[in-house]
């Protein structure tokens, strides 16, 4: 690629040239929108629904207005034994 020397463009050149870029990433962006579009229409197939599944939250976090409850260990601790004096 040609390397272009700015600062010896007039303002008019540097506009033009402002709204080539401009147009080229729009069209790239839409072209690659496309691409990805269909590459998800293509995946969907695998899925039941079609349709993104749903999120499911996080056991960690708890939601707005709930509190976070601890979590009980499994399995029963048993209560330290004492030595024999």
């Amino acid at each position: 690629m040609a390397k272009i020397d700015l600062d010896s463009m007039s303002i008019d050149d540097l506009v033009t040239l402002r709204d080539n870029v401009s147009a080229k990433i729009v069209e790239k962006a839409a072209a690659r929108q496309a691409e990805l579009e269909a590459e998800m229409e293509r995946l969907s197939q695998f899925t039941k629904t079609g349709k993104k599944a749903p999120a499911t939250p996080s056991a960690g976090k708890a939601k707005k207005g709930e509190k976070k409850v601890k979590e009980q260990p499994s399995e029963p601790t048993e209560p330290p034994v004492a030595e024999a004096a």
